[in-house]
């Protein structure tokens, strides 16, 4: 790492291992100090965060407005955890348990791909086969990291290109997804403010991306906060400990919501029996 250091002071309601490692984004690695080293916007950096001052090592003085987007700093998590936990008492719990997670925003095309081979998979799997398509076929871009790939650079790929992600059946999703985003079958700026039903309709034209890919992608990737990503973590926790109630139960912050509940049931196995 540089010696440059961006800080950004009065931060709240931030838990980096809460919100780095929740399954949200894969690029993000914890170190023993408790910091993170990650990727995002093709900048290598070392996240750390002490007395509610965020330290972003190897960050330009005039990206903060970047980071602060990135991590949602200007959101007020505080009142939006007020509003959700008037909805179910369980979901208070699981709000003030899992308060310091907030939802990155993080490019589009990277969350569409890295959902796409998150099916089906675990964390520690997909973070491999992420590093692994960003090494082959990414631009370098310093500290031995390299930038995600353009949908341009893998749209010119075949499945048997990426053999070596050990991707599996998802790469031939992949080379669908960088194809139809490259050509401009499907446009993500479109999604990002187009009617919601509209938005995950144009993602499901992707060959491999059903509802809950096009959800985390709309969440996750364009900060469409009233998505409500169901897997089976999520079916599990709703069956158990929310009967009867649907995602339009959680209001506009139904994303929010759903990240509370899906670190609390996680790190609550002995709920689900």
């Amino acid at each position: 790492m540089m010696d440059k250091i961006l800080t950004i002071r009065d931060v709240y309601d931030l838990d980096l291992a809460q919100t780095l490692d929740c399954g949200q984004s894969f690029r993000w690695s914890e170190r023993g100090d408790g910091s993170f080293d990650g990727v995002a916007f093709g900048k290598s950096v070392r996240v750390s965060l002490s007395d509610h001052t965020l330290f972003i090592e190897n960050a330009d003085a005039g990206d903060e407005a970047l980071w602060r987007s990135y991590f949602d700093l200007d959101c007020d998590y505080g009142a939006i955890r007020r509003d959700i936990s008037a909805i179910h008492p369980v979901l208070a719990e699981a709000a003030e348990y899992a308060a310091g997670i907030r939802i990155l925003r993080q490019e589009p095309y990277e969350a569409l791909c890295t959902f796409i081979i998150s099916q089906n998979n675990n964390i520690k799997r997909i973070k491999g086969i992420v590093q692994r398509l960003c090494q082959c076929f990414g631009q370098p871009i310093g500290d031995g990291e390299y930038a995600f790939p353009t949908p341009q650079t893998m749209a010119a790929l075949t499945a048997e290109d990426l053999a070596p992600l050990r991707a599996g059946f998802r790469a031939r999703y992949l080379c669908d997804a960088a194809q139809k985003v490259a050509d401009g079958t499907v446009d993500l700026e479109y999604c990002k403010t187009a009617d919601y039903e509209d938005a995950r309709g144009e993602l499901m034209k992707i060959t491999g991306v059903g509802v809950k890919v096009a959800d985390c992608t709309l969440l996750f990737g364009m900060h469409r906060v009233e998505a409500f990503p169901v897997d089976v973590w999520m079916k599990r926790a709703m069956a158990t400990l929310f009967p009867g109630m649907t995602a339009e139960d959680f209001g506009d912050h139904a994303g929010i919501a759903q990240q509370y509940i899906f670190h609390y049931s996680r790190m609550h196995p002995e709920l689900f029996p």
